[in-house]
């Protein structure tokens, strides 16, 4: 037994109720010889079940005319109610609303990220990023994993990331950085190309499954290519060979036992740091904090040999566009910021 969903039936019904009383005031109006607002007052109060008094003066045409048209009538009328009714009690109303609201907020977002997968990497990258505060939007498929992310508060997309329409529904014009974390190579690899098509300054992050497709994936526009297997294999040799390492690290990304993390915070032209050294700067005196590395603008590269500089010398003068690697208190990262108006 097919059961039709209740916005179909609302529509359908709307329909026939439509086409019933149109073709009913035109059949009035030729069979009566009457004006048209004559014939619309008729078939309203005859399909409203209203009623009227006019029925004994009626020719016999035109009085089994109206008998059709109430059992028509009331017919779709009644399909139609009970469309809107199982509407109204399947809580597709509030549904649509929701959908409406959650278009709208999308619409809003800019310089935001898009997440295509909710899976098990899909759920922790989306805890991950919810905790640091940053705008996303989740694109994923499966209509229980979409509920579930939807019921955690992210913005989601119950839609195919493989599709450009879904893609552009994320707002990916005004994206800022997109992670295909779907299982698929193939999905990964698509998705990756049509991103790029959208949006050349995207920032692409793929998940791969088998080191062939990391190729594929940079040719098809990814920055960057994760391999889950591999970084899990590294992890545990390391955990074998470099327990106190991993445990530092565990620690690092997990504030829960220790406030402590590794930020990157990017030196814009006007910012007061430019033109300063780390010696001047006394970063661990002054803040608490130490800079383990600095991601050089291209400018800089151009006179030194590497693109990053870790333990950087301390009569290095920091450029415009390097990015400070820094590692210490998240409040005190959080004062150097406001400090310094870094982003």
């Amino acid at each position: 037994m097919v059961i039709t969903p209740p916005l179909n039936r609302l529509r359908r019904g709307l329909i026939i109720l439509g086409a019933t009383i149109v073709v009913a005031v035109c059949a009035h109006k030729w069979l009566s010889g009457g004006t048209w607002l004559d014939a619309l007052y008729m078939v309203v109060i005859t399909v409203s079940s209203v009623g009227y008094t006019e029925t004994s003066q009626l020719s016999p045409g035109l009085q089994l005319f109206f008998i059709l048209l109430i059992l028509i009538g009331m017919s779709a009328v009644g399909y139609t109610l009970g469309g809107l009714l199982q509407l109204i009690t399947a809580g597709e109303i509030q549904r649509a609303l929701e959908l409406r609201r959650m278009s709208r907020n999308i619409s809003q977002l800019s310089g935001h990220m898009i997440l295509c997968g909710y899976g098990r990497m899909g759920q922790i990258l989306a805890s991950e990023l919810a905790r640091q505060q940053q705008p996303l939007v989740v694109l994923e498929r499966d209509h229980g994993r979409a509920a579930e992310c939807e019921a955690a508060g992210f913005l989601t997309i119950n839609g195919d990331a493989t599709e450009e329409s879904q893609l552009v529904e994320a707002g990916i014009e005004r994206a800022k950085s997109l992670v295909a974390a779907l299982p698929s190579d193939a999905d990964c690899v698509f998705i990756t190309l049509t991103a790029r098509n959208l949006n050349s300054r995207l920032q692409i992050i793929s998940r791969a499954e088998h080191r062939s497709s990391q190729k594929k994936l940079v040719q098809a526009g990814a920055d960057r290519v994760v391999m889950p297997a591999s970084i899990g294999a590294q992890r545990i040799a390391t955990m074998l060979t470099r327990p106190s390492t991993v445990e530092l690290f565990e620690l690092v990304i997990d504030r829960t036992q220790l406030e402590v993390e590794v930020d990157e915070l990017t030196l814009s032209p006007n910012s007061q740091l430019v033109g300063s050294n780390a010696k001047e700067l006394d970063a661990r005196r002054r803040t608490g904090l130490l800079i383990v590395a600095i991601k050089l603008s291209g400018e800089a590269r151009a006179e030194q040999p590497a693109k990053m500089m870790f333990n950087p010398d301390p009569e290095y003068r920091f450029a415009a566009g390097d990015t400070l690697i820094v590692m210490g208190a998240v409040q005190d990262i959080a004062r150097f910021r406001e400090q310094y108006g870094l982003r």
